[in-house]
């Protein structure tokens, strides 16, 4: 999986972070691309998630508006139980090294209610491929063409061990931005930084042009860095390398929470490291 950033902030710039350039070695793992922008503005707007999955996202975002003020600032755990959480269909490979992304459920932001829904091929294949072909996008994630590459992309993660785990980022029941959330301390990106297990990284792209550079990506940053501390107990640190020549991707790293630790010479890219530490998260 080679990680590549996740970006978003200030993403005026054609690409974000994780999602910035291409991570450490392809041939390893399939996991890292960088935060990019989407192209075609209008055809995004306009998509929406089946009624099915509608359905299951309003009963959840019910639940956080009933009972979850607390994580509205961002921060905090859930109030709602697990018992009731909203379950979301895993992926084959299953993610239980990522304490079950598919069940974490919504989470209440500035911006509205968001949720990470695992990405399906079937029905998801035609739009990220969509947003991967933005020039924007391109610079950094590397995954312009036909759909079979945006699809050999995603397949490994969904048939691997869990290690990498995509998602569509869901913004008030509209799907708007590509995640991956994996596990950078088995990633090769290890050997590239002091490690410590149960490291976690994201990978970030902003879809529509109309959500770029108006500071939705470090909003949800830090909202996603939250609920991988709060539902990774044993993670103590959320990683992020952005590509050094993304300043909008950095900038909204670091308005998200994430301190700069690193300057990394990565394969493929010389990357920002950034880390929002469990310690520091309410003070940053």
């Amino acid at each position: 999986m080679s990680p590549t950033d996740a970006s978003a902030d200030a993403v005026s710039a054609a690409s974000t972070d994780v999602g910035d350039g291409a991570g450490p070695d392809e041939s390893e793992d399939s996991v890292a691309r960088g935060i990019g922008r989407s192209t075609d503005n209008e055809d995004t707007l306009e998509l929406r998630l089946p009624d099915e999955l509608v359905a299951l996202f309003e009963e959840g975002r019910s639940r956080v508006d009933a009972a979850t003020a607390d994580v509205a600032a961002g921060h905090g755990q859930r109030s709602w139980s697990d018992s009731t959480a909203l379950h979301a269909a895993r992926t084959p490979g299953g993610d239980d090294l990522l304490d079950g992304v598919a069940d974490w459920g919504p989470i209440a932001t500035p911006a509205g209610v968001f949720q990470l829904v695992p990405v399906r091929v079937e029905r998801d294949l035609a739009l990220v491929c969509r947003w991967m072909n933005d020039p924007a996008v391109t610079a950094f994630w590397e995954l312009a063409g036909p759909q079979n590459v945006t699809e050999d992309h995603l397949r490994p993660q969904l048939a691997g061990d869990g290690r990498s785990f995509p998602c569509l980022g869901v913004l008030e029941g509209t799907p708007m931005s590509y995640w991956e959330i994996y596990r950078a301390d088995l990633d090769p990106l290890a050997r590239h930084y002091p490690v410590r297990p149960h490291d976690t990284g994201i990978h970030l792209l902003i879809g529509a042009v109309t959500d770029r550079g108006r500071g939705l990506g470090g909003t949800l940053l830090r909202a996603v860095a939250d609920l991988v501390l709060d539902r990774r107990p044993a993670c103590a640190r959320v990683i992020a390398e952005p590509d050094l020549r993304n300043i909008p991707s950095v900038t909204a790293f670091l308005s998200a929470g994430f301190r700069f630790s690193a300057e990394v010479d990565l394969p493929a890219k010389r990357a920002a490291l950034m880390i929002r530490d469990r310690s520091l998260r309410d003070l940053l």
